[in-house]
């Protein structure tokens, strides 16, 4: 009979020792790896600045497109007094007003004038537009070229335009800041009953003195 060697002439093994040995102990686990952390810190500052920069965002809107004391005005007759065409013309005979426009982006209003009475009377018109978010000048120059408002006028707002149509009258362009204010004198011309016109009409030749006069005058009292 084969004998097996652990149990009758071999070594033992020192199995008892190994089960009982004290183990060292394992070092803590950490709470996750470094790359998770750096993660969790890139999200939350990114969240942080795209946060600043929504209210950064919030901020500039509110405050708006400066005005420069300028505001819409629903009685644009009243603001107009238009003294200086009533020199030449004859004294203010009627006036009315045009359809107000008030909307978040601009504001408009009109007004049209007569002066003087009979053959002579003759007629103007007012336009006031604020714009309240773009910017006018960026395309004022242009618009006044296609309107063939072609004569610079120094001295008037920021930009000023004149269309010059000799004795008919002319009209009178001018941006200032968000402000756009157009003034026109329309030559009136009136007939006997054979149709022969009647004489007595004023010459609107030089007209463009008189309305930078009032125009000047009409841009101060818009923003009072």
């Amino acid at each position: 009979m084969i004998s097996e060697p652990e149990l009758v002439g071999g070594a033992p093994f020192e199995t008892a020792e190994v089960l009982t040995e004290d183990r060292e102990p394992r070092p803590p686990r950490g709470r996750g790896p470094s790359w998770a952390w750096a993660l969790g810190g890139a999200l939350v500052a990114s969240a942080l600045w795209g946060a600043g920069l929504y209210a950064y965002g919030l901020g500039q809107r509110d405050e708006g497109v400066d005005l420069g004391g300028y505001k819409p005005v629903e009685e644009l007759c009243e603001k107009a007094e238009l003294k200086g065409l009533a020199m030449v013309l004859g004294e203010r005979a009627m006036s009315g007003p045009g359809p107000f426009l008030d909307e978040p982006a601009l504001s408009e209003s009109s007004c049209h004038v007569n002066f003087g009475e009979g053959e002579r009377e003759q007629s103007a018109s007012v336009t006031y537009t604020l714009h309240k978010e773009t910017d006018p000048g960026v395309e004022f120059a242009a618009h006044a070229k296609y309107r063939e408002l072609i004569l610079p006028v120094a001295g008037v707002g920021e930009q000023a335009f004149f269309g010059d149509r000799g004795e008919d009258g002319g009209s009178l362009w001018v941006l200032d800041g968000q402000a756009v204010v157009q003034i026109e004198v329309h030559r009136n011309y009136y007939a006997d009953e054979n149709g022969e016109p009647l004489d007595g009409a004023p010459d609107l030749s030089g007209i463009d003195v008189p309305l930078t006069q009032d125009v000047l005058a009409l841009l101060a009292e818009l923003k009072k």
